[in-house]
């Protein structure tokens, strides 16, 4: 059996190596902790990873020495950088090796070496989220709304918007559009709002716009014009005198305005004039040429006929009526399209124009008076 020295005998005590050296000195083994920080991560935030050595000898002439391995792993020393720009999410290792010994000769002894590894993770980028809304959020059909999109991602990716909606037609760029609702029924309409950040992350969200129909124009109205009045010539007491023909002017004015119009002129008679037409009729019965002078009637179609054939207003745009009135006069009245004279005007009677031939406006034969002789 051959001989050994104690001298030379090696224990290991757990992570220690006890060396009996010839001077009996104990050589105690080196050792690597290393901590990455921080633990976890987005891609794109660094990763500092630091080594702390133990039981480093204390000679002068001693050095340390670090490697380093591991994705985009960079190591200066005692410390190294993870790039984590292209890293996708997951667990990641760093692990290390230091050795110590003299320059040149490190880590040829058993105790001069360890090593160490730690681990991070890149967690996975959170999609973003959105809010959606329209001003106004009701418009007239043909109107417009601006569409506004609130975006955020938690991580600050870069984020790009598109839109939609159900009907009418939507436009824009950014976190802004522009709805228009030219073509799209009476209602409300959805709009949707999408946005997309560079890892492909989305997210929608709604709102909507109604659009709702104008009111219908007001009804229009029969509106009362000018008065003509009959009570100067007792002679004859139906004739459209000179100082009836600028109120009859103005209606014809009025008419030539508003070309989708109708006048109404409404004659009355005093209660003489009733009393004696009545006495009329009732001879009438008795004698059938006795005449009837229906002042009332006579007096509208008089006026009438000035408008057609002195002002050339269309005889089918003037209707003419009567009323009880006791008065002697022709009301004028303005009928818009859409009007209702009669709900407008209540107690009007129509006149029937067959029965009545217009009076020729001619002023009276002068009078011839005698000389008397002085």
């Amino acid at each position: 059996m051959g001989s050994f020295n104690l001298k030379s005998l090696c224990l290991v005590l757990g992570t220690g190596c006890l060396v009996l050296a010839p001077t009996g000195c104990k050589k105690v083994p080196i050792t690597l902790n290393t901590a990455a920080a921080p633990p976890s991560v987005y891609a794109g935030e660094p990763v500092t990873v630091t080594a702390t050595p133990g039981s480093v000898a204390t000679k002068k002439n001693n050095d340390v020495e670090y490697t380093w391995s591991g994705d985009n792993v960079k190591g200066d020393g005692a410390t190294a950088k993870v790039d984590t720009t292209s890293q996708a999410p997951g667990t990641y290792t760093v692990k290390t090796t230091v050795k110590e010994g003299k320059k040149g000769k490190e880590g040829q002894k058993p105790w001069q070496t360890a090593d160490a590894s730690s681990s991070y993770t890149v967690k996975p980028f959170d999609p973003p989220t959105i809010g959606c809304s329209a001003s106004p959020a009701t418009i007239k059909p043909g109107d417009t709304s601006t569409v506004t999109a609130t975006g955020v991602s938690p991580q600050n990716r870069p984020l790009t918007y598109t839109y939609s909606a159900a009907a009418g037609t939507i436009n824009g760029s950014g976190n802004t559009a522009t709805f228009n609702s030219t073509g799209a029924p009476t209602g409300p309409v959805e709009i949707t709002c999408n946005v997309a950040d560079d890892k492909a992350h989305t997210a929608s969200a709604g709102t909507s716009v109604t659009i709702v129909a104008p009111p219908p124009p007001p009804q229009p109205h029969a509106e009362a014009l000018c008065a003509i009045s009959f009570d100067k010539d007792t002679k004859r007491p139906t004739r459209v005198d000179n100082e009836s023909k600028a109120c009859l002017d103005d209606v014809a004015l009025d008419l030539q305005k508003q070309p989708d119009a109708k006048a109404v002129l409404v004659g009355s008679a005093d209660a003489k004039e009733t009393a004696m037409m009545a006495k009329q009729q009732k001879a009438a019965a008795k004698h059938k040429n006795m005449k009837v002078t229906n002042f009332a009637a006579q007096r509208a179609v008089n006026a009438k006929d000035y408008l057609v054939k002195e002002k050339g207003i269309d005889a089918s745009r003037i209707d003419v009526a009567t009323s009880g009135d006791d008065s002697q006069k022709v009301a004028s009245y303005l009928v818009p399209a859409g009007a209702d004279f009669a709900s407008d005007v209540q107690g009007a009677r129509p006149v029937d124009e067959s029965s009545f031939m217009a009076e020729v406006r001619k002023a009276l034969p002068e009078r011839h008076h005698s000389a008397k002789s002085k």
